[in-house]
């Protein structure tokens, strides 16, 4: 299983919203709205690393309000 957090920016006044939706998506197991330079912080994780591509360029990214994304994939070194 590949696990990864995507820090998310939103519209100005959109990360609750964005977190709600976000969180409904199969395969995230967390999204929270956050302070900092990311308005929403999301755990997401799939069996393959290209599946784990496809969930954040076509379902999280495709969501409403979010201005930026950034992947940092989770390693066990």
């Amino acid at each position: 299983m590949v696990q990864a957090y995507i820090l998310i920016q939103t519209d100005v006044g959109r990360a609750a919203a964005v977190a709600a939706t976000i969180a409904a998506i199969d395969g995230v197991v967390l999204a929270e709205d956050v302070t900092g330079p990311y308005d929403v912080i999301a755990r997401v994780e799939a069996p393959t690393v290209d599946e784990l591509g496809r969930l954040v360029i076509s379902r999280i990214q495709d969501t409403d309000g979010i201005t930026r994304t950034l992947t940092c994939t989770v390693v066990h070194v």
